[in-house]
């Protein structure tokens, strides 16, 4: 067993359907410590530099969920949240299910609350969750600044500019 950080995020359908009170429940379950949280508008830059690997893997799609996370469809607003403790990426991604809500159990967040939407074809599947320790180390390092975490894993550097700050090493 590891200590290990989780980045979820919950998307803007989970946000304009209010279910970001019964998606944080459910995530309870996994017993981890919340260590960062924040509402953001996501940049289109941030979600592209996110979903970098979407781009060569599923180019088709790739657009679409720019669009979809940035808040074409919904909100422009996610809540992202750093989750932190023993094996948290496996915990997590029981949880919340297969990244395709139809293949998703509906137990799961994606199964429960998640759908492909019929006119668009953009699959809603309601959060994010870090799939690897080196997808998680590239997301909460992209979403976070050292300084809004509570607990820090990866390496930190101090750069001294006119203001002291805390950024990643």
């Amino acid at each position: 067993m590891s200590t290990e950080q989780c980045l979820v995020i919950i998307k803007p359908d989970g946000l304009v359907k209010s279910l970001t009170g019964n998606i944080i429940s459910m995530l309870s379950e996994t017993k981890l410590k919340i260590v960062g949280a924040k509402i953001l508008k996501v940049p289109k830059e941030l979600a592209e530099k996110h979903y970098s690997e979407l781009k060569i893997k599923k180019p088709h799609v790739f657009e679409e969920t720019i669009n979809y996370i940035t808040g074409k469809y919904h909100t422009d607003r996610v809540l992202a949240l750093v989750y932190h403790g023993e094996n948290a990426i496996e915990k997590i991604r029981t949880i919340v299910g297969p990244t395709n809500p139809e293949d998703a159990d509906f137990v799961t967040i994606r199964g429960k609350y998640g759908r492909i939407h019929s006119k668009t074809k953009v699959m809603e599947n309601v959060v994010h969750a870090s799939d690897t320790l080196e997808n998680a180390k590239k997301e909460i390092t992209l979403w976070f600044s050292p300084s809004e975490l509570a607990e820090i894993i990866y390496p930190t550097k101090t750069l001294k500019q006119e203001v002291e700050n805390v950024v990643w090493g």
